[in-house]
């Protein structure tokens, strides 16, 4: 009797039958992600979306951002929960492209890992898929690569891409900041995606282990640091429309996204040369985490601040006169959010200012006072 023929790409320990798996299992997942908009289904070598809609548009922008979650995955596998990752993913992804106020429409993903296991894959786009249907972005497409010999069995990385649209006259930016304007923060969920070599650094220099129990936070300390990224597309979406955004009489006039570089270099980007804002650390208290983590450290939460965004997720420049009413539905939102700040374009404080950052030259920043002691 004849021996079965054998697989060399197997024999090389890339597995397709545990990657047809792993679309199986997601499938169902993706498809709640799917409006009328998505043709062709899950599987194609090229999502497809029926962009007639913005022929409604009078000059549609397509906006288009692509991010990753860091090195947050590293905690992922070390304790064997995969169902949140994907949740930072989308945030990290979409809520860049809210920040010019478009309008995000699909989303596509790319996992490499050094082995498939279906059931792990498919709780990452699982969490990806949910994290879109919260967005009201269609996940039409992605890509599950094997990579042995590269990446270790349990190791994998998560990268995305999304596109959205927006009128050209309701782009939000610092061409709209004026002077006296309100810097309003939103609070963040906890670290979010950025630091987490910092965090890393920290919890195995303490001997720390991620199952140990974390006493400050009532769970273990992986699942603590595994605390997914806040979602904030469809509230400010919704904050820009009550606001109203068109033909500059808008009263949200620019947003941030408060990812790497800290509070500072990310509200510089989107303010306008020669104009400066100081936030106000007393304003707020950072969550607990950062105090935690700072404590094991034995360093300041002031020295961390161009590394994590210390319980800011996001800054929304505003009018002065709308102020109030933006506070108050971000609040209704469920999204915390007080006034850190106000712009001024005339003569800044002497000392040192962040001006800029990412390639951009646009406003100066720095925090003053001392962060709260406790919750405000």
């Amino acid at each position: 009797m004849a021996a079965s023929p054998t697989n060399p790409y197997s024999e090389a320990g890339v597995d397709t039958a545990a990657g047809d798996l792993a679309v199986e299992l997601m499938k169902s997942s993706v498809r709640a992600t799917h409006g009328p908009e998505v043709l062709g289904g899950v599987g194609g070598f090229a999502g497809l979306f029926d962009a007639s809609a913005l022929r409604d548009f009078r000059r549609p922008l397509l906006a288009t951002s692509t991010d990753g979650v860091g090195t947050k995955v590293a905690i992922a596998q070390a304790i064997d929960k995969h169902d949140t990752i994907g949740q930072d993913l989308v945030g990290m992804v979409v809520d860049d492209i809210v920040v010019v106020g478009a309008k995000p429409l699909f989303m596509t993903d790319y996992i490499a890992c050094g082995k498939v296991v279906p059931e792990r894959i498919a709780d990452i786009v699982r969490g990806i898929a949910q994290a879109c249907s919260a967005t009201g972005t269609a996940l039409v497409g992605g890509e599950t690569a094997e990579h042995p010999g590269l990446l270790g069995p349990r190791d994998y990385d998560v990268a995305g891409a999304a596109t959205g649209v927006v009128e050209a006259d309701a782009i939000l930016g610092a061409d709209r900041v004026q002077d006296g304007d309100a810097v309003i923060a939103v609070a963040s969920s906890g670290l979010h995606s950025n630091g987490y070599s910092l965090v890393r650094h920290i919890v195995t220099r303490a001997g720390i282990g991620y199952g140990d129990n974390a006493a400050d936070f009532g769970t273990t300390w992986g699942e603590a640091l595994l605390e997914p990224t806040r979602l904030y597309t469809l509230p400010l979406l919704r904050l820009i429309e009550q606001l109203g955004a068109s033909a500059g009489t808008g009263g949200v006039h620019a947003l941030s996204h408060v990812t790497g570089g800290g509070i500072a270099a990310n509200l510089a980007r989107v303010l306008p040369q020669g104009s400066w804002a100081e936030v106000d650390r007393n304003s707020w208290s950072p969550s607990p985490v950062f105090r935690v983590l700072s404590d094991i450290a034995g360093s300041t939460l002031e020295s961390a601040e161009g590394t994590w965004n210390l319980g800011i997720g996001f800054l929304a420049v505003v009018a002065a006169d709308k102020k109030d009413a933006a506070i108050a539905a971000l609040n209704a939102e469920g999204m915390p959010s007080w006034q850190v700040g106000t712009v001024g374009f005339g003569p800044r404080p002497t000392g040192e200012f962040e001006q800029g950052a990412k390639g951009v030259d646009g406003g100066a920043v720095r925090l003053v006072g001392a962060y709260a002691d406790g919750a405000k």
